[in-house]
């Protein structure tokens, strides 16, 4: 019997030669309807919104992480940090998933957290070490065999030795050129002293940028970051922006967490593992004390907002909708998933961050917040990432929970 991983490799071969890479082409689907469906209705009355606003459950979707809004069709692919892509589909527009069901079941998905699409319709899947690239995903998920090309083959995107159940989840989008931008979280709390130099280089603790369909041309636009799993591009000005955990073991209320943007071609360093947020120093403290003699670069980026300390702000996205008020439009929607290792509990909540004129950051507020219990210091829900559906409305997933919501607008 073949090995997983052999047999994996196998299918993508069939699926590069549009080939059959399966015989069962029965996929089960996930229910919709039952006791969890109405536990996690019952938990969503406890999340506070501004007037006006409504959350509900759109989908269960197991392990729910990012999502990738389909161009075409009223339907959605879901990563995960597991071994599945899920394809969430709204049959008749209801505002309901109507079915759940795993993508491109053949393949074995290596912790598949990012998606996204091409602009002319391609499905990218960033998983912890390789990158795949599906063709008219959204009008072929129907079966078990979908024809792929292999972006990044696996062990291509960060060397092999450097790969760690920490900090490999990947985030992804495309920008209108053409060029498929992926976050590389570096997967130490603080990377060591012989391993800065390396990483910088590869764009590990970054973002690199590469060509969607062959992985060619691949730089590094982003160094100097700890571990980012959210990004987005403003559709006005085709900045690239993105979130930026925080460093472990420093106390409950530092360092604050970031929202950063990339302005400058060729490249920026955003100053870790010097520095965190504006001002919090790293290197040379409890949590680095091996980089105590390293000296901040000449030149770093600081962050556009400063979050409180531990929420992790994972995903993100800027809201193209109409359905909300002009406030909202234009600004960007970031997903808070929660403190794990703060005294008392903090974060399990979206923001929403203003901009000014210039299309840099105004101020952040709590948009949506109730999923974490404040009497009993229980998380009800963990928000990991943010996307907006055609119609304006705003789909929250929730890898705890194992669910996506769906926010709407009306006028009290």
């Amino acid at each position: 019997m073949l090995s997983l991983p052999v047999q994996a490799q196998q299918n993508i071969e069939k699926l590069k030669q549009m080939k059959v890479a399966t015989t069962d082409l029965n996929i089960p689907v996930v229910p919709q309807e039952g006791k969890n469906a109405a536990a996690i209705r019952e938990n969503l009355k406890r999340v506070k919104l501004p007037p006006g606003f409504k959350i509900d459950l759109f989908a269960v979707v197991p392990d729910a992480r990012h999502m990738a809004i389909a161009p075409s069709t009223n339907m959605l692919f879901v990563g995960t940090r597991k071994t599945t892509v899920w394809a969430v589909t709204d049959r008749n527009s209801d505002g309901v998933a109507d079915e759940v069901k795993s993508f491109a079941p053949s393949l074995k998905f290596t912790n598949p957290n990012g998606v996204c699409w091409t602009k002319d319709g391609f499905l990218i899947v960033a998983e912890h070490n390789r990158v795949l690239n599906f063709p008219a995903a959204e009008f072929f998920y129907e079966g078990p065999d979908v024809a792929v090309i292999e972006v990044v083959p696996q062990g291509k995107l960060v060397p092999p030795e450097e790969e760690s159940y920490n900090h490999g989840a990947r985030t992804c989008r495309v920008s209108d050129d053409g060029k498929l931008y992926v976050t590389l979280g570096q997967p130490y709390n603080v990377q060591p002293r012989d391993k800065v130099a390396m990483y910088e280089q590869l764009g590990i603790g970054g973002m690199v940028r590469l060509n969607a369909f062959d992985g060619s041309g691949r730089e590094v636009v982003a160094r100097g970051v700890r571990n980012s799993v959210g990004m987005d591009i403003n559709p006005k000005d085709k900045t690239v922006w993105f979130t930026d955990n925080q460093t472990d073991g420093m106390g409950d209320d530092t360092p604050p967490g970031e929202l950063n943007r990339i302005t400058k071609a060729g490249g920026e360093h955003f100053g870790y593992p010097f520095i965190h947020g504006n001002a919090t120093q790293i290197a040379g403290t409890a949590a680095a004390p091996d980089l105590k003699d390293m000296k901040a670069p000449a030149a770093w980026t600081k962050p556009q907002v400063e979050f409180p300390a531990h929420q992790a702000q994972l995903g993100m996205t800027f809201y193209t909708g109409k359905m909300f008020p002009a406030q909202y439009q234009g600004g960007v929607f970031v997903a808070s998933h929660g403190s794990w290792n703060r005294t008392k509990a903090s974060g399990g909540l979206v923001n929403f961050v203003s901009l000014k004129a210039d299309g840099s950051a105004d101020k952040s507020t709590v948009f949506a917040e109730g999923w974490l219990d404040s009497e009993t210091g229980i998380y009800r829900g963990r928000p990991v990432d943010v996307a907006v559906m055609k119609d304006g409305s705003l789909l929250v997933s929730d890898d705890y929970v194992g669910a996506i919501y769906r926010i709407t607008y009306s006028a009290p």
